[in-house]
């Protein structure tokens, strides 16, 4: 018996790395074949202008906001005072972070005139798009959590005006394309809410937060679906179980049932946040600045498309892979309870 176990147990093995290679020649094929097409083409590759577009060098100019004389320059290096004289007095420019210093003494100097330069490290525009689409995805999933914990339990009331309200609200969300919802939200209704605001004296409100609506309202939706499957999921038994215990109806729910329900819906709600990062690419078509909007700026100025789609492409992987296995790990975690 020993003897066949070993042989089983080969077989196995055997037909586990065959598999295994046969993944690996498949995805070397791909690769090859899009090297291949790439080699055809008549296109140059410009790989070494991408970093720049993650971290760059800022030059901050120094300038003087009135007109004079450089009556003179004090100290040196990061010690030197500029003093500019005018009728009206003077006024010293310290040169604390002035890296070269473009004025000597006795010139005369005009308002905005650059008295001195240095360099600062700042985040490119595919780096902001990058935290911008964090950003927005982060308020979406939060607040479409919470649409969607309210749409679900009112999805299972008993009261009719909470029950058919859920039950059209999730009708007319998933029926609509959501790049025509984010029309709607910027177009016509933050138009007349900021027309409301600028009458009686507030500030508009920008239209990021018009997007962030838009994608909760969306993912709300679907998030009520999920949820409502997931709290009839759980026995009745754990419900009539608790009320002989004395607990109300929503103690209940939020004591027994929903605890129970979110280890089933944890993987549907990954999928569905997963959709959201990348369904916030459409908020460019609204000016804001994600990342599929900051790459297309990135492409108009290096003209260099490949690279930067590509580029674009794995950070959108980065970013769904990372939150993929963050709920993984919750999932062992909440196994594991």
């Amino acid at each position: 018996m020993d003897f066949l176990a070993k042989i089983e147990e080969l077989r196995y093995r055997s037909a586990y790395f065959l598999w295994v290679g046969v993944f690996f020649i498949g995805v070397f094929a791909v690769i090859g074949t899009l090297y291949y097409a790439t080699a055809k083409i008549d296109y140059s590759w410009h790989w070494f202008d991408v970093p720049k577009y993650f971290v760059n060098q800022e030059r901050i100019d120094i300038k003087a906001d009135m007109e004079g004389v450089v009556e003179a320059i004090n100290g040196k290096g990061k010690n030197a005072v500029v003093i500019v004289k005018s009728d009206d007095g003077s006024k010293s420019y310290p040169m604390a972070q002035a890296e070269e210093i473009w004025v000597y003494k006795g010139d005369f100097i005009a308002p905005g005139k650059v008295l001195g330069v240095y360099h600062k490290w700042q985040p490119g525009i595919l780096l902001q798009g990058m935290w911008l689409t964090l950003k927005v995805s982060m308020y979406a999933i939060v607040f479409g959590i919470l649409i969607g914990m309210l749409g679900g339990i009112a999805r299972i009331s008993k009261n009719p005006a909470l029950k058919w309200s859920a039950i059209t609200y999730v009708e007319i969300v998933r029926g609509s394309p959501l790049l025509v919802q984010i029309f709607i939200w910027y177009f016509v209704l933050a138009t007349l809410v900021n027309q409301l605001l600028l009458r009686y004296g507030f500030s508009e409100i920008d239209a990021l937060y018009y997007g962030v609506a838009a994608l909760a309202t969306f993912t709300g939706a679907y998030v009520t679906e999920i949820v409502r499957a997931g709290i009839q999921s759980i026995h009745r038994g754990q419900t009539e179980a608790a009320r002989s215990l004395g607990m109300t109806g929503p103690q209940a729910m939020f004591y027994i049932i929903l605890p129970q329900a979110m280890r089933r819906i944890l993987p549907p709600l990954a999928g569905q946040f997963i959709s959201l990062i990348k369904d916030s690419s459409l908020l460019g078509m609204i000016a804001i600045r994600e990342l599929t909007k900051a790459t297309r700026e990135a492409i108009t100025i290096s003209l260099s498309p490949y690279e930067f789609w590509f580029t674009c492409a794995i950070l959108y992987l980065v970013l769904t892979f990372t939150l993929s296995m963050v709920v993984q790990y919750m999932e062992r975690k909440m196994a594991i309870q």
